[in-house]
């Protein structure tokens, strides 16, 4: 009877991963904040993953970030209902800042969209 499948390779013991040396990392993120720091034009490159397009419009950016707090304000509410003692506590506390933040931009978004009233002069 043929054997169907080969041999998997022999390989040696599989040795374990090297440590990872933390100071070598905390420089490196030292070097990118600070190259970030002194050129402000120059892109980061994780800002590359999400971008925003420059002609879009205040009140729609606004809508947008309303509609993403709505969003975490019901997810911290449920993950919140799934948790017991200062865990709950810490997603209560995120879903409460997620709705303050999101009143913010409801209010100026409201400012937005009713213009202040001209001013008139008063005369005596």
């Amino acid at each position: 009877m043929k054997k169907i499948t080969p041999n998997p390779p022999e390989t040696d013991t599989p040795s374990e991963p090297e440590p990872l040396d933390l100071t070598q990392l905390s420089q490196a993120t030292q070097r990118a904040v600070s190259a970030r720091l002194r050129n402000p034009k120059h892109p980061d490159p994780v800002s590359h993953v999400f971008t925003i397009l420059p002609d879009v419009d205040t009140p729609t950016l606004l809508g947008h970030a309303s509609e993403t707090l709505a969003s975490l304000n019901v997810m911290t509410t449920d993950l919140a209902d799934q948790l017991e003692g200062s865990h709950r506590n810490v997603a209560l506390a995120m879903q409460q800042l997620a709705v303050l933040a999101e009143m913010l931009i409801n209010r100026a978004l409201d400012n937005l969209d009713s213009p202040m009233p001209a001013i008139e002069p008063v005369c005596h």
